[in-house]
């Protein structure tokens, strides 16, 4: 899921409702909803200060929002829900009792019970990564 993203302001900790932009050319600060992303260029301002915002002297305001709605939850934050939900809810791999893993260790690798299932066997490992062989 993604974190909730914070006002732009100084020890402002309200979350963000608001992208501010600018339009140097046309002399324009563009107020609009939230963009998806967070981009380097662009200020993301909590509901207060978005109603407070001022622009500089001979610059307009455009603001194309009339109300500030809270975002809720996207749709890939409950499918990400849903999923860490699921695999909560599956059973944990049967630890035998002189086998070196540990519950944490079948727990931690993904996948582990389906390549045991299809005869595959760890023979390495590089950071994440596993090397598999089978008979």
């Amino acid at each position: 899921m993604t974190p909730a993203r914070r006002c732009s302001r100084t020890a402002c900790t309200r979350p963000a409702t608001c992208t501010l932009t600018y339009v140097y050319a046309d002399q324009t600060a563009v107020l609009g909803p939230l963009s998806t992303f967070a981009e380097p260029h662009a200020y993301d301002l909590c509901e207060e200060h978005a109603e407070r915002l001022s622009a500089p002297r001979g610059w307009e305001v455009v603001r194309l929002i009339r109300e500030h709605v809270p975002a809720g939850p996207s749709d890939d934050d409950l499918l990400a829900l849903a999923n860490a939900v699921r695999e909560a809810g599956r059973p944990i791999a049967s630890v035998t009792a002189g086998s070196p893993r540990s519950v944490a260790q079948a727990v931690a690798e993904p996948g582990a019970r389906e390549a045991r299932e299809a005869g595959a066997r760890e023979t390495g490992r590089r950071g994440h990564l596993r090397v598999l062989t089978t008979d």
